[in-house]
């Protein structure tokens, strides 16, 4: 059997929506799909000008910016009819939007739980429902969710997050055993300490600690993340579902 290429994975052609594309890990899925020759539409909240700076950084490619608020149901169902009605199909969602906001439990506002239980749960729901009929309509589809290893190894101030991301875990197995007899298959990336804005807090007050807890010995990089999201969505992983990926150098193994 020949070696598989990278102009094998079946990408090529292919529609991607992905949630939170803006900047950091999101970013840099953005890039690497369309690298790859898929036609990308990511959504952004607030930030325009940094939404442009992904577009305009790979001109040649197809990559459309739409701002979504993904906690609303309604805006997720019109981004995804457009995007069908104009391509006729819709074959990966990248659920990457999130948000964090840390504080111990019992400092932690209502605004600071309903934001991120919102964002990350009900807004990665949300997309999930607006794209499936459109995927069981053409037997074939793929949903990769970014959820975190805090969801199974929760730290200090991080329970709303803990939380959502544990949630995203289970949501994912569920909905795998939903649409596999419709050819859909639903995995996860769980990143470990990556090196984007949200992250810059931790690393700031205590990155040798963290480094210290990671076997690799170093912060990983959005385009871990990107290549792990990549290998989901490509044919190499056609029979991979219901799986969360860690990708996180080997974080809390010691």
């Amino acid at each position: 059997m020949n070696n598989p290429t990278v102009e094998e994975s079946g990408l090529a052609g292919g529609v991607a929506i992905v949630t939170g594309g803006s900047r950091g890990i999101g970013r840099a899925i953005v890039h690497l799909l369309a690298a790859a020759g898929m036609e990308v539409v990511f959504t952004y909240r607030e930030n325009a000008e940094a939404a442009s700076a992904v577009v305009s950084a790979l001109p040649d490619s197809h990559i459309t910016a739409e701002p979504v608020d993904v906690r609303n149901s309604a805006a997720c169902n019109t981004l995804t009819e457009k995007v069908y009605d104009r391509t006729g199909r819709i074959d990966l969602l990248v659920n990457n939007a999130g948000v964090i906001r840390d504080n111990l439990l019992a400092m932690l506002e209502d605004d600071d739980i309903r934001t991120v239980l919102e964002t990350n749960i009900t807004g990665t729901m949300n997309m999930s429902r607006a794209v499936i009929p459109h995927m069981m309509a053409k037997r074939r589809g793929k949903i990769i969710n970014i959820s975190s290893v805090s969801g199974e190894r929760g730290g200090r101030g991080q329970t709303n997050y803990a939380a959502s991301k544990g949630a995203i875990n289970a949501f994912t197995r569920a909905l795998a055993v939903e649409l596999a007899s419709r050819n859909i298959t639903v995995n996860a990336v769980a990143p470990g300490v990556i090196e984007t804005e949200m992250s810059r807090p931790v690393r700031e007050l205590a990155g040798d600690i963290v480094k210290s807890k990671i076997l690799l010995r170093r912060i990983g990089q959005p385009e871990d993340i990107a290549h792990a999201v990549w290998f989901l969505a490509s044919h190499y992983a056609d029979y991979i579902t219901g799986q969360i990926l860690n990708v996180d150098g080997g974080f809390k193994l010691e």
